[in-house]
């Protein structure tokens, strides 16, 4: 490494991400030149469009999708976000849905089919409950990232200027992913969105308990942020994931040392705390940790229409460890 190179690196700050962001862990070899995206979904579709950035935070259903369809960047086995899914849905109260299965032949919104929260609603659905998600109709109100993918048939778009918090409210609707991923929010992807606070019921109402048992039985701990960097850049210069995977390292192993003590009051701190005390590590990097999650998403992709084929770990992750 006689000189530095310059990447354009475009990922969200969080705790233990902070560090790298301003500079005060360096990454070696590697000239940073951070692009802030505020929020950071905005670089997604910038990343899978037009291959915006050297480096970028992508959520992880879409870069498999991307991938698949032949994007020019790989991940690298670091997940910056992390958070499991069975509390978020919600249903309507009076709509006759007793359960998950109830949901079979009725319509569920959510924003996009390829939410990756989205997606790991589905597994959840399907593996511990048995439903059939082919026999929901998944209504959205928003694009795909990645404009290659192929919807499956029972999947169908809002109407023109109906949000899925509005179809929800007339009953249209009877369940969704809540939040932004889908009925929480109003608006319009031109005009905007807006958080939209409300009272509906789960769908799964012992979600912490479930997250728990499923945890401890599959080792399955959803990821979202997902860090990818593109091919010519490792084709070029492949020391530069191991560099780059050491100094995210780093940044998060300086975090955890202040967070054991109790020291960080951010949302994301405390939800880490939550977590950590039945997942251990609440911020696993490298793949052999990660297998299972890594699976299982790979797994749900394919199955539910999204990728034309089940993508190998090779083919969607960069192993810096096998590069020495």
């Amino acid at each position: 490494m006689s000189e530095k190179v310059t990447l354009d690196i475009s990922i969200a700050e969080y705790p233990h991400t902070a560090k790298l962001i301003s500079g005060e862990i360096p990454i070696d070899g590697v000239e940073a030149n951070f692009i802030k995206v505020v929020p950071q979904i905005g670089a997604f579709r910038r990343m899978v469009r037009d291959v915006e950035f050297d480096v970028c935070e992508l959520a992880p259903t879409t870069y498999i999708i991307a991938r698949a369809y032949g994007s020019p960047f790989i991940a690298l086995p670091i997940f910056v976000m992390r958070t499991f899914h069975h509390g978020t849905m919600v249903k309507l109260p009076d709509a006759g849905i007793s359960g998950p299965k109830d949901l079979e032949g009725k319509k569920v919104g959510i924003r996009a089919y390829s939410v990756t929260t989205c997606v790991w609603n589905r597994q959840i659905l399907e593996e511990e409950f048995g439903v059939d998600t082919s026999k929901i109709t998944w209504v959205v109100d928003d694009e795909e990232h990645v404009t290659a993918l192929k919807l499956p048939p029972n999947v169908v778009h809002a109407p023109e200027g109906r949000s899925l918090y509005d179809m929800m409210l007339d009953g249209e609707i009877v369940a969704g992913s809540s939040g932004n991923s889908g009925v929480g929010r109003t608006g319009s992807p031109t005009g905007g969105w807006k958080t939209v606070k409300n009272d509906w019921p789960k769908l799964i109402p012992d979600a912490a308990e479930r997250e728990k048992a499923s945890f401890q039985a599959t080792g399955v701990y959803p990821m979202h942020g997902t860090v990818v960097v593109k091919d010519d850049v490792l084709a070029k210069h492949p020391w530069v994931a191991k560099s780059i995977c050491d100094a995210f390292q780093k940044a998060k192993d300086d975090w955890m040392a202040d967070w054991e003590k109790g020291i960080g009051d951010t949302k994301d701190d405390e939800k880490y705390r939550k977590l950590a005390k039945f997942v251990g590590d609440p911020l696993p990097y490298g793949l052999e940790a990660n297998l299972p999650t890594v699976n299982a998403l790979r797994a749900a992709a394919f199955k539910q229409g999204m990728t034309p084929r089940l993508m190998e770990i090779d083919e969607i992750f960069f192993d810096p460890d096998k590069q020495q």
